[in-house]
């Protein structure tokens, strides 16, 4: 049986699950009536059972959840006063949080790993016991975490807690054991489950790092220490993710920044704020011309709008107090409030705002390169894909509610288009809807949400692309479709946005309205999208999806000249001209160098084209054209070439 295969007929009550599964090795844990169980699980009468395999986004939880365990296991048994966190699984891998007096070193790893593997070879069973409140804390009256977590159970305080679903709910108290073959208990951990079968199941193994991490996430608590590992359902899979962690270090766009000479974080500016170099400069302004051009020609107005404003606008949008742990601080000036913005939208209200509108206008679009700031917490700030000062291409479409599902199709027309042009073009759109079990933090009428995602939906589903549902992950004040885009390696990442929003314009916000054909006032919907969204962010994750090496329409130099020996330098400043004049990037190496330097040189930055150049080149008007990926051609005329540029780089090719 599969793991997409699910068992519907009747059971026998006490029937282990594991009984139905006994010929298949891949089978890890089973799904009973939508809910993940242990193999050991007793079902009954009428049960409907779906096979979990190991190498299922659950089964692979499941496997790095019970790695974890046999990690914090090989730790009390190397340091006995470690005193516990919290141990969940995490996107392809998982970690565990330790109370420790010194911290974990790589020498500490290579034990860990060591104790680990003796675990594994012993067998030792996983077996969930159901426990009291009273009983788990007597137990662990060693573990101070674990009775906080029990202390918090079924409240609301585990809630923003990484991983502490994995220990505690709203339901019933388990505590794991792992037991010996002599049936002997070897060590025990509060856990919801479920776990593997056994130890043996582990397949694939290893730990990566060590980090310090503050207890709950809140850095007024102790700073604990973090081990991260990863976990796979075999050995060739954990060596491919790790040859793609390889990659993604060679990738790293804060290394390649530098490398590259693109863009630096002075300390003296602050975390979380780039500034551009030249050759950073370049992409840049290739991306903003680029989509200032498309939007334009997509029917936007182009508008712009300060820094900075007083809070009540961000009252009157909403935003505040929802986002004010992402807004900076207020500064008070002339005995008013004034904030740095983080979103452009309450602005552009007071535009359309600003004289009677008739349906005649609509859709009316806004766009700006709109300056934005946000208070990201120190932990999560990472080079230009997580920044605190960023430039989003934002725009905003006031639209009919008749005319919002055209709109929307339009936009991610847009997007998609976009995303092609820049060599993203495997994606799926993901739609983010409120959660029904927290209210408080949306805002709207249940109609009013039905018909934005609805209208959301429908646009989505006629580009035949995945949709994945995100339940909860909208904004406060309506849906939106996300698109994400996977890069060279495999890696998934969020890039345009499409929001729906009926709160903004609503009369107790910004009252928007036009007139209608009938004369009437009506409220018109807001549309929010974001092309690149954040262009820092977007610029990151190019750098590493090209590795660098970007296509020639967007490289910082597009083309470098290597004479062969200084008396070539005339001719090729010549040629360099020539191509300046058709609006190329040129530039001729007139170091001391020798050629093979400079061509190792112009590889080492990437450059897609070089053009070089002796003494038979000058005699016949030509030069070698060679490749950035070593590939040349010798005696190409000087027209030739040129023209092999600006055709790329008109062309937009990729390579």
């Amino acid at each position: 049986m599969h793991a997409d295969e699910r068992a519907e007929t009747s059971v026998t009550t006490g029937t282990k699950a594991w009984e139905l599964f006994r010929d298949d090795a891949d089978v890890v844990a089973a799904r009973v009536g939508g809910s993940l169980k242990d193999l050991a699980y007793e079902l009954r009468d009428g049960d409907e059972v779906e096979a979990v395999e190991i190498g299922s986004a659950d089964g692979r939880d499941i496997l790095r959840h019970s790695t974890a365990h046999v990690m914090a296991q090989a730790v009390q048994q190397l340091w006995p006063e470690a005193r516990l966190g919290i141990g969940p699984p995490i996107e392809n891998g998982f970690y565990y949080d330790f109370d420790v007096d010194t911290p974990f070193v790589p020498e500490d790893l290579a034990r860990i790993e060591s104790a680990m593997r003796k675990i594994i070879k012993e067998n030792q069973r996983f077996e969930r016991r159901v426990t009291t409140d009273a009983d788990a804390l007597d137990e662990l009256k060693d573990e101070p975490y674990k009775i906080e977590l029990i202390g918090l159970k079924g409240g609301s305080g585990t809630e923003g807690t990484e991983g502490a679903s994995v220990e505690v709910g709203a339901g019933e108290l388990t505590i794991y054991d792992n037991i010996g073959r002599s049936g002997e208990v070897k060590w025990s951990d509060l856990c919801r489950g479920p776990h593997l079968p056994t130890t043996k199941r582990i397949p694939a193994f290893k730990l990566m790092r060590s980090a310090a991490a503050y207890w709950r996430g809140d850095e007024k608590n102790k700073q604990l220490q973090r081990i991260y590992g990863t976990a796979w359902e075999s050995k060739e899979a954990l060596e491919e993710h790790l040859h793609r962690i390889e990659e993604a270090e060679r990738r790293d766009h804060r290394k390649l920044g530098r490398e590259l000479d693109l863009y630096s974080f002075p300390d003296e500016i602050g975390s979380g704020m780039a500034v551009f170099h030249p050759r950073g400069g370049v992409i840049k302004r290739e991306m903003e011309d680029y989509v200032r051009r498309r939007h334009l020609e997509e029917g936007f107005d182009y508008v712009g709008t300060p820094h900075i404003s007083k809070d009540g606008l961000f009252h009157t949008s909403g935003h505040l107090p929802y986002y004010a742990d992402t807004m900076f601080p207020p500064m008070e000036m002339e005995h008013a409030e004034y904030r740095l913005k983080a979103m452009n939208c309450p602005m552009h209200n007071l535009i359309y705002r600003s004289r009677q509108r008739s349906y005649r206008e609509l859709p009316l679009r806004f766009f700006e390169f709109g300056s934005v700031y946000r208070y990201e917490k120190s932990g999560v700030v990472h080079g230009l894909t997580r920044v605190r000062a960023m430039t989003q291409d934002d725009s905003h479409s006031y639209v009919t509610p008749e005319q919002a599902p055209a709109e929307v199709e339009h936009l991610l027309t847009f997007v998609t288009g976009l995303l092609r042009d820049f060599g993203l073009d495997d994606y799926y759109f993901e739609l983010s809807t409120r959660d029904d079990s927290k209210p408080d933090k949306f805002i709207g009428s249940d109609e009013q949400w039905q018909t934005a995602t609805d209208v959301l939906e429908t646009a989505a589903r006629k580009f035949g692309v995945d949709l994945v549902p995100d339940p909860g992950g909208a904004a406060f004040y309506g849906p939106k479709i996300s698109v994400q885009a996977k890069d060279a390696i495999g890696r998934t990442w969020q890039m345009s946005t499409i929001q729906y929003d009926f709160n903004q314009p609503a009369v107790d916000r910004f009252d928007l309205e036009y007139v209608a054909a009938d004369g009437t006032r009506k409220q018109p919907v807001m549309i929010h999208s974001a092309k690149f969204g954040s262009i820092e962010r977007f610029i990151g994750v190019l750098v590493e999806h090209y590795a660098g090496a970007f296509p020639p329409w967007l490289a910082p130099v597009q083309v470098q000249g290597i004479p062969i020996a200084e008396r070539h330098n005339d001719y090729l400043f010549d040629i360099a001209r020539q191509m300046k004049a058709q609006g190329l990037r040129v530039e001729v190496d007139e170091s001391d160098d020798r050629m093979q330097k400079k061509i190792r040189n112009a590889q080492l930055q990437k450059v897609p084209f070089m053009l070089i150049a002796g003494d038979d080149d000058v005699e016949k008007g030509a030069v070698s054209f060679r490749y950035r990926d070593g590939r040349q051609d010798n005696g190409v005329p000087v027209a030739e070439a040129i023209e092999r540029v600006a055709a790329a780089v008109a062309s937009r090719e990729q390579v």
